[in-house]
């Protein structure tokens, strides 16, 4: 009865000691979600401009400020830095030029809003103290299992 006693409390005990034991979740970082939310999305949507997919590029649009969105309820504050002002004084302008160019289908609008949105992250950078960190137009897709070119009717 002793061992039957020993193992039901070694059972029971278990879980509390295996929780207790379990790592934090991860929190990543700021630079970790502007490398896995916001840069993929920025290339996107550059992408789908490129190929003059019009509802892709309204689509990855409303997805990057979505990721923008999150990158600042994340991380409120970063260093010194107030990460939703930051955000919201370098790219809302850019991203709701980006959304009216694409639903309008104009492609020399989109290209011009895509270069001042390119030039704004590139400016925030510069003023966190993290120029280093350079964004450029596309040229190639880091995506070789998605076609960015329209579907075809």
């Amino acid at each position: 009865m002793t061992l039957r006693r020993s193992l039901l409390a070694l059972v029971l005990a278990f879980p509390a000691a295996a929780a207790a034991q379990s790592p934090a979740p991860y929190q990543p970082g700021l630079g970790d979600l502007m490398t896995m939310t916001v840069q993929p999305r920025h290339l996107k949507l550059g992408l789908a401009g490129q190929e003059k997919n019009w509802p892709y590029a309204t689509y990855e649009g409303h997805e990057l400020e979505e990721a923008f969105e999150r990158v600042a309820k994340q991380v409120p504050k970063w260093r010194e830095f107030d990460i939703p002002q930051l955000i919201a004084a370098t790219v809302k302008q850019p991203l709701d030029d980006l959304e009216a160019a694409a639903k309008a289908s104009d492609g020399p609008r989109f290209d011009a809003a895509y270069r001042q949105l390119t030039d704004a992250c590139n400016a925030c950078h510069k003023s966190a103290n993290v120029g280093v960190i350079a964004i450029k137009l596309p040229d190639a897709s880091a995506f070789p299992d998605q076609d960015f070119r329209p579907p075809k009717p």
